[in-house]
């Protein structure tokens, strides 16, 4: 199925007219159910934003205040998707130990979870089986109807995405991130066990 949504023929949209065209499809009213957001890197190239640019600087103190005040703004996304009669369900894979980066990442998911949003974590060793020539890729599904391989460049910063519209694999793409999702682990328990109990290490942007 992965492969099936790589090879799918679909519309090539830059990052800006990606978040348009996403944007408008959740506020079509006939876009309704759940909405999977699949995420695999252990890396993103998070250009521009002061949390992480913090972070690079070893201002941890900073980017706690940068994350706390995202919070109301985060909630309020979160009582969208609810008004639009939408699920937003984020499956996480992670590879152990963290990397410095998903341990930064997971304090800023700390704030979406508490603030209304669902994600489940799962080990990378369960999806080996779907990675035997290359990762996952990075996903939306929308509604079992739309899906959009998210598109990263060579350092992995956000490039747009291929959007597909072909109900069939939406739906088989919907099927199967939420069986891996059930074999996730709250997001919260995770958190605690693996991210709070290790101060984090700053890298070089």
């Amino acid at each position: 199925m992965f492969d099936d949504i790589r090879a799918a023929e679909g519309t090539f949209l830059d990052r800006r007219a990606y978040r348009a065209d996403a944007a408008d499809l959740r506020a079509d009213p006939a876009m309704t159910g759940e909405v999977w957001k699949l995420e695999r890197s252990q890396f993103f190239y998070e250009t521009g934003d002061p949390a992480w640019d913090a972070f690079c600087s070893g201002d941890w103190d900073r980017v706690l205040e940068i994350f706390e005040s995202e919070r109301a703004a985060i909630r309020g996304e979160a009582e969208q998707y609810a008004r639009l009669g939408l699920r937003l369900r984020r499956l996480r894979i992670v590879e152990l130990p963290p990397t410095p980066y998903l341990r930064w990442e997971m304090y800023s998911h700390r704030i979406f979870v508490e603030s209304g949003f669902e994600i489940g974590v799962l080990d990378a060793g369960r999806v080996r089986l779907f990675e035997r020539e290359r990762p996952l890729p990075e996903l939306m599904v929308y509604g079992g109807e739309v899906v959009y391989q998210v598109h990263y460049d060579e350092r992995w910063a956000p490039a747009g995405a291929k959007r597909v519209d072909d109900p069939a694999l939406a739906r088989d793409a919907a099927n199967t991130v939420s069986a891996l999702y059930r074999q996730a682990e709250p997001f919260m328990e995770f958190f605690g066990r693996e991210i709070a109990p290790r101060t984090p290490e700053p890298v070089s942007a």
